[in-house]
């Protein structure tokens, strides 16, 4: 339980309207991290005028450090007794404001740099020079003084010319220079079991993103576009409610060096709640 944070997309629109008052509401129920997610005020222009179009169908445009220095947020996290081992960003920040990123992360607190979904490739050639870049990224990252992460977001799980890409991806990373963080309801969804995948991966996987789902489905497609996800979210719901054997899941992710664990329920209805829920659950098992 000293690794348990949330996953801040649970709750963007509560951060928007009172950010310290929610870091301590975090910290009230229990939990001892958060993980931030981009774009932030130093991103790649494209990805900060991305989000200002993808905002107003998501209810809310804050994102990032919601309007405060580096700095101010660390005094807040540790007012309230939280770290931030982590934050997820953007390909094209990562590509160009490395050193932005670092400055931040640094002050911050975060060690871990995340990329939360990458483009779908339309052959296993793809895949490879997706790794190749994953590799040139980590090496960045660590010149920094960071780790490069990938968060898959469900793409890359179905059979492609006989391979899952993801099994590409994870063997033509350097493990020294590439870790991944698993999602385990977007594992769930591409028809992977998550427990077994973890097994097979020891070393890997560092993080993990903790969801139930109401029932057992499965993207309509190879879970490579947004519309895919979008049909999924009325399938989340709060961690030990579902169908989900996570029990199995997080007793293997022990067993494979998984550092920290993120509830994480995409915009939340009553996130307080959620949160409340996840962690009473959590902290019986």
């Amino acid at each position: 339980m000293h690794h348990l944070g949330v996953g801040l997309f649970t709750l963007p629109k509560l951060l928007e309207s009172d950010f310290a008052g929610t870091l301590k509401m975090i910290a009230e129920i229990g939990y001892k991290e958060v993980e931030f997610f981009g774009p932030y005020s130093f991103s790649a222009n494209e990805e900060i005028e991305g989000w200002k179009k993808a905002a107003p169908m998501l209810g809310f445009s804050g994102s990032g450090l919601y309007g405060k220095d580096p700095k101010t947020v660390k005094a807040l996290l540790d007012d309230n007794g939280l770290s931030a081992p982590s934050m997820h960003t953007g390909l094209l920040t990562l590509r160009q404001h490395m050193d932005k990123l670092a400055d931040a992360a640094h002050a911050i607190g975060a060690k871990y740099v995340v990329l939360p979904s990458a483009q779908t490739p339309s052959d296993l050639d793809g895949y490879k020079r997706q790794a190749e870049e994953f590799n040139q990224i980590g090496a960045s990252a660590a010149k920094h003084g960071l780790r490069f992460a990938y968060h898959n977001h469900g793409n890359g799980l179905k059979a492609l010319n006989g391979k899952i890409p993801m099994e590409l991806i994870l063997e033509e990373t350097d493990p020294k220079l590439v870790f991944f963080q698993m999602d385990i309801f977007w594992t769930a969804a591409g028809g992977i079991d998550p427990a077994s995948w973890l097994a097979k991966y020891p070393g890997r996987y560092r993080m993990l993103h903790i969801k139930d789902m109401s029932k057992a489905v499965q993207f309509s497609g190879d879970g490579g576009t947004q519309n895919q996800w979008f049909e999924l979210f009325p399938y989340a719901t709060d961690a030990g409610s579902g169908v989900m054997d996570l029990k199995t899941i997080l007793a293997q992710s022990e067993k494979i060096g998984v550092e920290h664990y993120f509830v994480e329920r995409d915009l939340a209805p009553n996130a307080k709640e959620v949160l409340e829920k996840a962690f009473n659950y959590l902290k019986a098992i």
